[in-house]
């Protein structure tokens, strides 16, 4: 007898829907496992072949048996008693509730095979009906599922009839298989028929149950295991109750209490499964979950050409929450955020909790990268709305990262790390949601050896700065930036924004900073004995700054190659104060105390400029290429700029232009009030000895011609031909590492015009 669960069909029906999706790989059907392909079959109208079937099959057994004259069911005290344990099982079922699974009880199914072995296919039959109908009446909105339910029982009862059929077994209740007559050849006959009836029903129900989403490999394993519990009972309770019925029938009703008992261990094999698939906390699917409905997704979306997305999502400073108002507060929150999510979820789209505060969303099916981000910034949205938590009102931000299938990955662990990387991008910028972008993963394996290998290169000094400097409108050279360069022995020159970008995510930071900041000074220290004393800007990252003992780390190295601290700038972004700003200003009052000066790089670039502006010990404001590069032709560029300097002059900063590549913008920048200007107008970055003899050659020049107007060709570094801005890199929204800028340098030896200043001299 098949019982039905109240409306839930696939197995683990409370997870969401699609929980019974398959896994799979998107390189094609030869890669998923065979019982996972045939487990993904969909028969059309399947339900309706079975009603038919069912109802065929039944009318013309019963036509048999009256033909022949023989009774439906039997008589006397065995057919009472086995209608009391009917009953029993019958008020068993309706009192389990409508949340069991289809597969989730063995009562039944042990009574109707007993009977069968007994007495045959009709009256294990009429039990079935007896039970599908007084349940389906105690659940009167189920009919439909009752009725295939009781379909499906029918054709599974006819499998174990025609597999006792195959052993010369025909019992009726006229002729029923005693018992008695049993021997060990009737055992392989027993054994047959509770595989067949097992294998029939629930094969026919799994597909009857899963017409959109096929089975997850997880869920198919777990099923066959609770399978081969029911038949092992089956095979242990049925022919006791066969023999308890033909020779004291009276006790029948005793065997409530082990068809119960199995009931009840059915059911905790089946939460347990549940639970390897669910978050304990939130009751959404968990890791390995998601995975492998993902993996259903990826191969749906090969199969028909489209996209799938998924989006993590993490919770910005929730760790506060528990530090401030303890765990089980935060456990409440969580609770609030799952739900929350639940009811912001897009059509279709499935949430999981990863662990802690870390979710994640399924999009089955994505038109575009641009409506997968628009569905996470309705994500992000939604959970950064207030929530009440005991009278508390909270506000918190959520980070979101978007990977899409199969732009970013073809499977479903790389689709899920590659989310992760776009989520701490989202999260280090302050951007809510970010797509992955391959430039800014420092974890695909050519990316892991270029680690490698840039890891070895400053061990080994590999890595050269070269300079480019800052002049001021009036010819005098301002200071010195210091740029990474390095060339791979293999691959030649490396673009400095893809092996900074490296080094800022893998941890490498630091290391390449310390790098930075040693061979500058040392350079520094060079120049100053040589009589040069232009001041050297080093770009350090948020981490650097984060470092606990960073400034006494800088500090002890200006002492130990003798340099003033006048002549070291740290080139900071706002980024710095976004993670943690109370030990950013507490580092940077430091690093002021030691009398180093700091640089605010790519101003107009970050967020809450002007708050920042009035925290960071700044004595120098560099405003971004972006701004500058179309100044002469954008009145609004323009507009920016101006109102820039008049707020950087109101604070008293010194006022820096980056990507200056022609005469007009120079002009326009000094007519605005800049202070001084950095770019190819200027010159490129050159190595250190080419950095020397550029500033040699502007030793001792007449102060005449240090405030002539420059002209269109320069001493130092034409603009490139392609009049395009230089390439000096930011490694990412994160700011601040040390960086590269523009071409390398064609050296002090090109050709200069004579109306072009030729004596800017270095600050003394």
């Amino acid at each position: 007898m098949q019982e039905f669960p109240g409306g839930h069909g696939p197995p683990y029906s409370g997870l969401p829907d699609g929980a019974g999706g398959s896994t799979g790989s998107t390189a094609g059907a030869e890669d998923v496992p065979w019982v996972q392909r045939i487990a993904a079959l969909r028969v059309p109208g399947l339900p309706l072949l079975i009603a038919v079937g069912a109802g065929v099959a039944l009318g013309a057994g019963v036509f048999r048996v009256l033909s022949q004259g023989h009774a439906l069911f039997p008589s006397g005290v065995a057919g009472w008693s086995l209608a009391v344990l009917t009953g029993v099982i019958v008020g068993h079922l309706v009192a389990l509730g409508r949340d069991r699974w289809w597969g989730g009880t063995g009562s039944g199914a042990a009574l109707t095979l007993a009977i069968l072995l007994l007495y045959g296919w009709v009256p294990a039959v009429l039990v079935s009906l007896a039970v599908v109908v007084l349940v389906g009446a105690a659940r009167r909105h189920r009919w439909r599922q009752a009725v295939l339910h009781g379909a499906v029982d029918i054709l599974g009862i006819g499998a174990a009839a025609l597999a006792l059929a195959a052993f010369g077994v025909h019992p009726s209740v006229e002729n029923p298989w005693e018992p008695e007559n049993w021997g060990y050849s009737a055992l392989p006959g027993i054994v047959l028929a509770a595989c067949a009836y097992l294998v029939a029903t629930r094969t026919l129900l799994w597909f009857s149950y899963t017409p959109r989403k096929t089975a997850m490999l997880t869920v198919l394993r777990r099923s066959l295991l609770r399978q081969g519990l029911v038949a092992l009972a089956l095979l242990g309770i049925s022919p006791l109750i066969a023999v308890v019925a033909a020779h004291r029938p009276v006790l029948l009703p005793l065997f409530t209490v082990p068809l119960i008992a199995l009931d009840s261990t059915l059911w905790i094999a089946r939460v347990r499964a549940e639970e390897a698939l669910r978050d304990p906390l939130t009751g959404l699917p968990n890791r390995q979950w998601l995975l492998e409905r993902t993996w259903s997704a990826l191969e749906e979306a090969d199969r028909t050409e489209a996209r799938g997305a998924l989006v993590l999502i993490d919770l910005d400073r929730f760790r506060s929450v528990n530090d401030t108002l303890g765990h089980l507060a935060g456990d409440r929150l969580l609770l609030k955020i799952a739900e929350r999510l639940r009811g912001a979820l897009p059509r279709g789209a499935e949430a999981a909790r990863l662990g802690g505060d870390e979710f994640a969303v399924l999009l089955p099916l994505a038109d575009s990268t641009t409506s997968a981000m628009r569905a996470a910034r309705t994500l992000v949205s939604a959970l950064g709305s207030p929530l009440d938590l005991d009278g508390l009102t909270l506000v918190l931000e959520a980070s979101a990262g978007v990977a899409v299938f199969p732009e970013h990955a073809r499977e479903a662990e790389g689709l899920l790390r590659r989310a992760d990387v776009a989520m701490y991008e989202a999260k280090r910028d302050r951007t809510g949601v970010e797509v992955y972008e391959a430039t800014r993963d420092g974890n695909t394996p050519d990316r892991l050896g270029l680690l490698a290998d840039l890891r070895r290169a400053l061990d080994a000094g590999e890595v050269e700065l070269h300079y480019q400097p800052k002049v001021r409108f009036d010819g005098v050279v301002s200071g010195l930036e210091a740029l990474v360069r390095w060339v791979h022995p293999e691959r030649g020159r490396v673009p400095p924004d893809e092996f900074i970008a490296i080094a800022e995510t893998s941890g490498l930071m630091p290391r390449l900073t310390e790098y930075v900041l040693e061979t500058a000074l040392a350079q520094v220290a060079r120049w100053r004995k040589g009589g040069l004393t232009v001041p050297v800007a080093v770009n350090v990252s948020p981490r650097d700054v984060h470092a606990p003992g960073f400034a006494g780390a800088v500090a002890g190295r200006l002492a130990r190659h003798g340099v003033p601290a006048g002549a070291l700038q740290l080139e900071i972004t706002e980024h710095v104060l976004l993670e943690d700003p109370q030990r950013a200003a507490d580092t940077l009052a430091a690093l002021a105390g030691h009398g180093v000066k700091m640089s605010l790089d790519d101003f107009g670039t970050g967020y809450s400029s002007l708050v920042h502006l009035r925290r960071l010990p700044v004595s120098e404001l560099k405003i971004d290429r972006s701004f500058v590069a179309r100044l002469a032709v954008d009145a609004e560029d323009a507009e920016i700029v101006r109102c820039t300097v008049d707020l950087a002059h109101s604070l008293g900063l010194l006022v820096v232009a980056e990507g200056v590549e022609d005469d007009e913008t120079w002009e326009r920048l000094r007519d605005l009030g800049c202070d001084a200007v950095q770019g190819w107008l200027v010159a490129a970055a050159m190595p250190p000895d080419e950095t020397t003899a550029w500033l040699r050659a502007r030793d001792g020049v007449p102060d005449s011609l240090e405030r002539a107007r420059p002209q269109a060709e320069l001493e130092c570094g034409s603009p490139p031909a392609t009049g395009s801005t230089s390439s000096r890199h930011t490694p990412g929204p994160s700011g601040g590492a040390p960086r590269s800028s523009g071409p390398q340098s064609p050296g002090p030896t090109q050709s200069h015009d004579a109306n072009r200043p030729t004596g800017w001299q270095p600050v003394q």
